[in-house]
């Protein structure tokens, strides 16, 4: 027996001696030194099953057990570990689920990286990784060890990629302004609304023989009607700038974003468009442009607006047409996501394609007796998937849910299960590896929140979800699953979008039982059904039940969003809440059963105390002349977590002013009363605090010695600063705009920019 018992621990599987009753979830082995987990699918798959004598017994995977040597010293701890948290690790790395973390890992490393304040060696980093690769390969014997080594190169894999993609991808970001003629080569077309567009240029040289911008690519925006095509070659003066920071802290970081695209200034054409050298060849990526802008057209030709320009978003992902005040009313009545490609509309198409083809192919009797129909169909529906995904402009969501398709139809071809978490684990390695930057934008966060939700749900619950006979039922639980499915992704997104958007739809759900049976059965059949007979001119037959389903869910948000709209705003988030949501979601992803919610509840407690920020009583722009300050506040304003603040100088509705109004959720406006100023500055005066704009070095002298904050524009005396709180010109320029709030005694101020000496910033010393 003891050979027996030998030879199947070696191969992975825990085998007990039953000698008397056990306890649960405890039993004494044999085999000395040796700890395992016990697990009937081990033993299946160890072949040694029938040598096993009568009074070897197993225990279930679901009652696991950490097998341990009876002896004195390690008693106590094994009996922790048991029982403890440890075990509950332990059980689910041993169940395989350890490659769920590694997206987690990454991510991790990604936001260590970004935390830094200065740039790090890139030796010492590889050193690093070299050490715990190292680590990980003598430690392959110690399975404990084995796996902190392989989740602390996860995390060391997520501090390198962005350097990486730095070094690969990134670009010079310019710190003044270059003007003159250049020609340039057009790599994309970022946006058009018709009126105005965006396109990405890249070799951009001065024609005039001045030096030539030290730039890998730009933004530009120009005239729709002189947008060229992709790959041509062309002319036009232009103005190029430096890329703005975040207009609020903790916002979305164009400067971030654009390094790791390669643009290294945005710009706009200040006469008119040349093209001198039209694209000789037609490469894949025009092709596909060519044809999007074909599509649209053809829908802009059958439908009027605003319903074409949500057609076009749901056919082509191009948003630029959709109506603000529909994009609003959307988003309030929880439906946003239907404007953007997603895995509702990638699964609606390739699905449908799957089963029409499943279905059709089942009629030839001969020909499913010698081909599987089913992995026919898969095919079928990993192609749909994929020429979708190109059409749509490969959107974060969109990649998200085309990788998840791609390995759902590849289990059926492997005949393998298809909807698991690790399936999402890859589809994250895979986005994450590819564009570590992402794990920063909106787009990812929501997308995986959900789809982390609804599958941790699935997996959970999948048991409820069989199929009866009763067509009623089967009705029943499919409306149940919308409101479920609801439910489900806007628990997990709420947080998020509360932090990007300041948005909480109260009445979602009710939103998406009407809207989603609208986009399943009417319009993306019918779109799908359009552009396969465009080539014929027949798309308007199927355009007009487009239209009529798009226009039945805008008047379905109008009235959702008004049932919404006297509900309190959501609290401002603080970026910590982000970690911590975070967390919740590896712990959520990782744990299987009711384990894995204790990480949402501990977030959902740790997140009111930390990760909320109270509104600012100052902002100042640093691009713009715009200063805000809080006045008094309405009760009215209160009751609904709103604030009001004063535009002392600048524009009204501005792209910063209407950012602060949006994040801060605050009614700003210039005051009634006009604020008192002379040659040399302006006196603002509140219950609390004084706040000086000087305009000229004459008033330093006066003013910083009563004014409790100094805003100037020019730079500020060193003798005002130790005298008084001062934000000058060379604190807006390097670190952007700044954020003030009064704490009794002074201020507390908070740039947008904290790392001024990280290689996406314009003053990063090789940028200047």
């Amino acid at each position: 027996m003891c050979k027996t018992v030998c030879r199947i621990c070696q191969s992975g599987v825990a085998v007990f001696s039953i000698r008397e009753k056990p306890r649960k979830g405890l039993c004494q082995t044999h085999v000395p030194n040796r700890r395992s987990i016990l697990s009937i699918d081990d033993l299946e798959r160890s072949k040694t099953t029938t040598e096993l004598p009568p009074n070897i017994g197993v225990i279930p995977l679901s009652s696991i057990a950490v097998i341990r040597q009876k002896t004195p010293v390690t008693q106590n701890y094994f009996n922790k570990l048991t029982t403890g948290f440890g075990a509950e690790v332990f059980r689910q790395i041993s169940n395989r689920r350890l490659l769920i973390l590694q997206p987690f890992m990454l991510i991790f490393g990604i936001l260590a990286y970004r935390a830094t304040k200065f740039e790090p060696a890139f030796l010492a980093m590889a050193l690093i990784a070299i050490l715990l690769v190292l680590g990980a390969v003598f430690s392959k014997s110690k399975q404990k060890q084995f796996w902190v080594f392989v989740s602390l190169l996860g995390f060391w894999a997520g501090f390198l990629l962005l350097p990486i993609h730095g070094k690969l991808f990134g670009s010079n970001m310019i710190y003044g302004a270059f003007y003159g003629q250049f020609s340039a080569t057009v790599d994309s077309i970022h946006s058009n609304d018709s009126e105005r567009a965006r396109i990405i240029i890249s070799n951009i040289i001065s024609v005039e023989g001045r030096n030539n911008p030290p730039l890998r690519r730009a933004r530009i925006l120009l005239p729709s009607d002189q947008l060229p095509d992709i790959g041509d070659v062309i002319s036009a003066p232009m103005r190029l700038y430096r890329v703005p920071g975040p207009v609020v802290p903790g916002g979305y970081d164009s400067q971030f974003h654009a390094y790791f695209k390669g643009i290294g200034a945005y710009g706009s054409t200040t006469g008119n468009l040349d093209v001198i050298n039209p694209a000789q060849t037609n490469s894949i990526s025009r092709n596909i442009q060519e044809l999007r802008e074909f599509i649209g057209t053809r829908i802009d030709q059958a439908l009027a607006p605003p319903i074409s320009g949500i057609a076009r978003a749901l056919i082509v992902g191009d948003q630029g047409q959709i109506d603000e005040n529909i994009r609003t009313r959307l988003a309030d009545a929880g439906l946003a996501h239907v404007l953007a490609i997603s895995g509702l509309h990638l699964s609606l198409i390739a699905g449908g394609i799957f089963a029409a083809i499943r279905m059709g192919l089942a009629g030839f009797y001969g020909f499913g007796q010698n081909i599987s129909v089913k992995k026919i169909a898969a095919i079928g529906g990993i192609i749909a998937s994929l020429i979708y995904l190109a059409l749509s402009g490969a959107s974060v969501s969109a990649v998200r849910a085309s990788l998840m398709l791609i390995l759902i139809f590849g289990a059926v071809l492997a005949g393998r299960r298809a909807l698991t978490m690790r399936n999402v684990a890859f589809a994250a390695l895979f986005i994450i590896i590819t564009d570590p930057s992402s794990i920063f934008r909106p787009g990812f966060q929501l997308s995986f929140a959900a789809v982390i939700a609804l599958v941790g749900s699935y997996e959970g619950y999948k048991s409820k979800f069989q199929n009866d006979a009763s067509a009623i039922k089967k009705l029943t639980r499919f409306f149940f699953g919308i409101a479920l499915t609801s439910v489900i992704a806007g628990a997990a997104t709420a947080l998020f979008a509360a932090y990007h958007f300041q948005n909480v739809a109260p009445f979602g759900v009710l939103g998406n039982m009407v809207a989603i049976p609208l986009v399943a059965f009417v319009v993306l059949p019918a779109a799908l059904l359009a552009v396969l007979f465009m080539p014929l001119g027949i798309e308007e037959i199927f355009f007009a039940p487009m239209g009529w389903g798009i226009e039945q869910i805008i008047t379905v948000a109008n009235y959702i969003s008004s049932l919404g709209s006297g509900f309190v705003s959501p609290p401002i988030l603080e970026e910590i809440s982000l970690i911590i949501a975070l967390f919740a979601m590896a712990w959520f992803a990782f744990f299987t059963g009711k384990s894995r919610f204790i990480g949402v509840v501990i977030a959902a407690i740790l997140i009111p105390v930390f990760g909320t920020i109270e509104r600012p009583d100052i902002m100042i722009a640093d691009t713009t002349q715009a200063i805000a300050i809080k006045n008094e506040q309405s009760q009215e304003l209160l009751s609904q977590n709103l604030a009001s603040m004063d535009l002392v100088a600048g524009r009204a509705n501005s792209f910063a002013v209407n950012a602060w109004s949006e994040t801060y959720l605050a009614k700003i406006a210039t005051p009634d009363e006009k604020v008192p100023c002379d040659l040399t500055g302006c006196w603002i005066e509140r219950d609390n605090f004084i706040v000086s704009l000087v305009k000229t070095r004459d008033a330093f002298a006066e003013d910083c010695s009563k004014a409790d904050l100094v805003i100037a524009r020019i730079s500020a005396p060193q003798y005002c600063r130790n005298t008084t709180q001062v934000i000058d010109q060379n604190d807006l320029t390097s670190s952007g705009v700044h954020w003030a709030r009064w704490n009794g005694n002074d201020f507390i101020i908070r740039p947008a920019i904290v790392d001024i000496y990280r290689p996406w910033r314009p003053n990063y010393p090789s940028n200047r």
